[in-house]
């Protein structure tokens, strides 16, 4: 399995990114996809999961209500949509295959992409 994560960047607090993600390879066994985040020094955290089957969505609760996950319609590739964008939303943001457990857990997740820089300016 291959994640190609795209769309970071830098932007000004209040403005808005949408990050791409799109898996490759054998992703049938899995449950999912989802983002998680990491800024320096700090650990990785968890954004949010989509489930393959029926778009079932989990967030971490500092983007809960402010960030979307949604599926394309070439159904290997996640979206992320991320309006009202902070300085604290500042990381690289990876996503990561689901397979099974606590979607908030990182061991649950078996591929992961190489990340994309978010920087939010004050």
């Amino acid at each position: 399995v291959q994640l190609q994560a795209s769309g970071g960047g830098l932007v000004q607090a209040g403005g808005s990114l949408r990050l791409s993600c799109t898996a490759s390879g054998r992703t049938f066994s899995s449950y999912g996809l989802g983002w998680f985040r990491q800024a320096p020094g700090k650990e990785r955290e968890f954004v949010a999961t989509i489930s393959w089957n029926d778009d079932t969505t989990w967030y971490g609760d500092s983007v809960k209500g402010r960030f979307t996950i949604s599926r394309g319609n070439a159904k290997n590739t996640v979206y992320l949509q991320m309006p009202s964008l902070k300085p604290e939303d500042t990381a690289v943001y990876y996503c990561a295959v689901y397979d099974s457990g606590s979607v908030r857990y990182t061991g649950s997740y078996t591929y992961w992409g190489q990340g994309t820089q978010v920087t939010v300016s004050s």
